[in-house]
């Protein structure tokens, strides 16, 4: 099973290799990962998507805790939260077709960022179930880059 944690940490250098490492030395691929500053411009949270079952997920995590540099980790998988992911998709676009993949473009409320001769470069954020939909679609035409982020979350409401 994936199991989305949202680990908040020292804004410090090495924080992000020593969290890594960790589950790397478990023995876990990381399917995503994505780490940016917090409102608190001091720590910073790490979104890390790693497929395990219950047991080792709680083991990684309890380890996890013991890092000095690590402040709380909250597993999001089985609790209510908002995920989001970015994805640029560079696009072979024959002007003959390209109201075709703008059109797709807009059922899934992406933005045109870039148009060149033979391609355009397509915006999207949402779900990954939206971004592989919007993959699947768009790879009749060809596709020639994708650049995605890893999956980013929040607990919804007033939880913390």
């Amino acid at each position: 099973m994936q199991h989305t944690l949202s680990i908040l940490v020292d804004n410090s250098p090495g924080v992000l290799t020593r969290v890594s490492s960790l589950v790397a030395r478990r023995g876990f691929n990381i399917e995503s990962l994505a780490v940016g500053p917090t409102e608190d411009p001091t720590m910073s949270r790490i979104t890390l998507v790693v497929e395990a079952d219950e047991a080792s997920i709680e083991q990684v995590t309890k380890q996890l805790h013991k890092l000095i540099n690590v402040y709380k980790i909250t597993d999001l998988t089985e609790e209510p939260s908002i995920d989001r992911e970015l994805v640029l998709f560079k696009i072979n676009a024959d002007p003959t077709r390209r109201h075709e993949i703008i059109e797709i473009a807009s059922v899934f409320r992406a933005n045109v960022v870039d148009v060149g001769h033979a391609s355009l470069t397509i915006e999207a954020t949402g779900s990954g179930d939206k971004i592989n939909a919007m993959e699947d679609l768009f790879r009749a035409y060809g596709i020639k880059e994708i650049a995605r982020t890893g999956k980013i979350a929040l607990s919804r409401g007033s939880a913390s």
